[in-house]
């Protein structure tokens, strides 16, 4: 019975290795992205601005799923770090090419209006989707 547990517990240290670094990933994809929107996501999250908590949260997800992906695949741990950083460069991408489309969606953002929060939600986990899907090396 204790063997069967140990090697259970074999994959542990890959586990907390691969979660740490995409836990790392995920917090510095939350600081650039609130670094580079010109609104800011936690004072108006503080403020309860349901627009800026569904767009925040709708890239975050967007984020993670082709993270999600990178973990999946990656054979290392350096090449979990290298697509990560691919998710997040083509996620904020995703958000200049929305603010494109809306010149003025840092201000609707700001003035809470749940439409423009819900496009870019919904835009950015599509996108997730997709960049998720295209991590098949």
């Amino acid at each position: 019975m204790t063997d069967t547990i140990l090697r259970y517990l074999d994959g542990l240290p890959a586990f907390l290795s691969y979660f740490a670094i995409a836990i790392a990933l995920i917090i510095v994809f939350c600081y650039v992205y609130t670094l580079i929107t010109p609104h800011h996501e936690f004072t108006l999250i503080k403020e309860n601005k349901a627009a800026a908590a569904t767009a925040f949260g709708g890239s975050l997800i967007g984020f993670a799923l082709p993270l999600h992906a990178t973990i999946s695949h990656a054979v290392n741990l350096v090449d979990l770090t290298l697509w990560g950083i691919v998710a997040l460069v083509v996620q904020l991408a995703t958000f200049y090419g929305i603010r494109l489309f809306l010149r003025d969606l840092p201000e609707r953002i700001a003035r809470d209006e749940l439409a423009a929060g819900i496009f870019v939600a919904t835009v950015s986990i599509a996108v997730g989707l997709l960049n998720a899907a295209s991590m098949t090396y």
